[in-house]
């Protein structure tokens, strides 16, 4: 990790050049471009002679379809045609902007399009009119981020520690645009570890989404862990981002390592689905924590009353305060028939907001996916593990074809102290999981024994019905008043809710725990309505005795000789 940091450091002194022309807040939009810009032109290094030679013959043999030619003699799905490259741009200081645009023109389709959604038209003049451009490139030139000297993971790491940095001098938040490697390698290891024989046929290829993608972090470490697992593999990867820049990092790495670059897309996609009707071996994301949707709300709902189960959200809307569940119907909609698995980042939200009602919300869409046995396990994680965020976080596993030995069968895992701390925290990341840490939750999901730190529930545990029980009015003399029907009038005022485990005989519940306390009350079988959510602490809850008085005592009479003690010292 040397070169990373090395490199993370000599680019962020950069900015300093920008100190007085520019506010702290807008260093990102020269510096990440720029950044994107130099790696570009240390990969086609090599080849760009080549490109350029090719170029001038296909442009004397008036060929139409130039592309795909110069992409081949690059060694990429991308090339450069222009004359310039960083070396050359600042051997002409005088023409330095000028030639810039050249150089950036020069770009096949595709990678003009990342450059593109950094808006750096704008910088390249501001620059030029600050006597900046040609510094700032120089210093850039200097830098060799060639895939050789730094790897597409250190490249990925280098990319989110210059987001975090210009988030937190902007006071942005940082963890939107990405996860922690090691989080991301649990993902993975939980992902994969039950298609080990699968994965490791030779020519084997499978695919990957993550509706967030961010810089493409999740869909990395995927590529790396199954290349580690079998080199004849390939995981095709496809993902979606809301946020240009993240956008454009994302889609540069995949335009480098190979990957098809049509199949990052730029969007919201919740509200615009660029990969509709896709299916997916692999799911995989981390939603923004508690997302508010009032923007897209009109879409979704449409989606929803129209399409039902057609759609991706049949199951029910989340509240408009927090979108969380969307993500998830979402990649469900996305999952094979024949089998995918899915493994999302929820804060403890998802678990229980949401009450049973008339309207399909968080509780039916919990019902749903627990009735139908896609839920196969929750993690809790230690707190302090993310960017952005100190809160308890779990991931979620789903799957659509489950072993059969978890089939009717949901695993809770406790993980909450599994971590090690860090020597310097990175905004609100504290904690962080080690290797063997990253092992020991593996196994423990793969295990799938009850012990201390996992427990093994029938679907049906975490279901409930909340019944209302009515109670009836009286008149002044106490009599019960009647309805046309002769039956009890039910008095409004009295009446209360319970929530029966599914499991447990409403008749037999009713007779034991109310009416001992209210003899005249019942149920309205009309008004039950089913419930289901996944109360994580009550599961692992553990009964910590009460202090002795006797200990107590002994405490507060130490705290009273001791402060006795004080006040003497200081009359004397």
């Amino acid at each position: 990790m040397k070169n990373f940091k090395e490199t993370a450091n000599f680019i962020w002194a950069i900015a300093d050049l920008l100190r007085g022309d520019y506010k702290q807040s807008d260093y990102g939009k020269v510096i990440l471009p720029l950044t994107v810009l130099r790696r570009l032109d240390c990969v086609l290094e090599k080849t760009k002679a080549d490109v350029l030679r090719k170029y001038e013959q296909s442009t004397v043999m008036k060929i139409q379809n130039i592309d795909p030619i110069l992409n081949k003699v690059a060694g990429y799905s991308f090339h450069n045609r222009s004359n310039f490259d960083f070396d050359k741009l600042i051997a002409d200081p005088n023409n330095i902007a000028a030639n810039l645009r050249d150089y950036i023109n020069g770009f096949s389709a595709e990678a003009r399009e990342i450059i593109e959604q950094f808006e750096f038209e704008n910088q390249i003049n501001r620059m030029d009119d600050n006597n900046l451009l040609f510094m700032v490139v120089k210093r850039f030139q200097e830098i060799d981020l060639h895939p050789d000297k730094v790897s597409s993971m250190e490249m990925g790491y280098l990319f989110e520690e210059l987001i975090r940095k210009f988030a937190e001098i902007s006071n942005e938040t940082a963890g939107e645009h990405f996860t922690p490697r090691e989080v991301i390698r649990l993902m993975i290891n939980l992902l994969f570890l039950n298609d080990h024989d699968i994965l490791t046929k030779k020519g084997i290829v499978k695919t990957i989404y993550d509706c967030c993608a961010g810089t493409g972090g999740m869909l990395s470490v995927a590529e790396e862990y199954l290349n580690e697992l079998n080199p004849n593999a390939r995981l095709e990867v496809f993902g979606q981002e809301l946020n240009p820049e993240s956008y454009a990092i994302c889609k540069s790495d995949m335009l480098i390592k190979g990957q098809n670059p049509i199949n990052i897309k730029k969007g919201n996609s919740i509200s615009e689905d660029h990969l509709a009707g896709e299916q997916f071996d692999y799911l995989i994301t981390n939603p923004p924590f508690g997302v508010k949707w009032e923007k897209i709300a009109k879409k979704v709902k449409a989606e929803h009353d129209e399409k039902g189960f057609g759609g991706r959200f049949g199951a029910g809307l989340p509240s408009t305060s927090d979108g969380s569940f969307l993500f998830l119907m979402h990649l469900i909609a996305k999952m094979k028939p024949e089998g995918s698995r899915l493994a999302i980042v929820f804060n403890g939200s998802p678990m229980f907001s949401g009450s049973p009602s008339s309207t399909k919300n968080e509780s039916s869409i919990r019902q749903w996916i627990i009735e139908n046995d896609m839920l196969e396990a929750v993690i809790a994680l230690p707190n302090q593990l993310f960017y952005n965020t100190g809160i308890s976080t779990y991931i979620w596993l789903i799957s659509n074809h489950k072993p059969k030995n978890r089939k009717g069968k949901v695993q809770l895992i406790n993980a909450v102290d599994l971590f090690k701390k860090m020597s310097k925290s990175l905004g609100n990341k504290r904690n962080e999981l080690a290797t063997n840490h990253i092992t020991s939750i593996t196994e423990t999901y793969g295990d799938f024994i009850a012990n201390d730190y996992s427990k093994i529930f029938d679907n049906k545990d975490f279901g409930y019905s909340k019944v209302t029980v009515e109670r009836p009015e009286r008149d002044a003399k106490g009599n019960i008043k009647l309805d046309r029907k002769g039956l009890p009038k039910a008095d409004s005022s009295l009446r209360d809710t319970e929530n029966i485990p599914l499991k447990e005989d409403i008749k037999a519940y009713l007779k034991r725990e109310v009416l001992p306390h209210v003899p005249d009350a019942w149920i309205d079988e009309s008004k039950t309505k089913i419930g289901y959510e996944l109360n994580f602490t009550k599961y692992f809850y553990q009964y910590k005795p009460l202090r002795s008085l006797a200990d107590i005592r002994k405490d507060i009479m130490a705290l009273e000789k001791e402060t006795l003690g004080l006040i003497n010292e200081v009359i004397a």
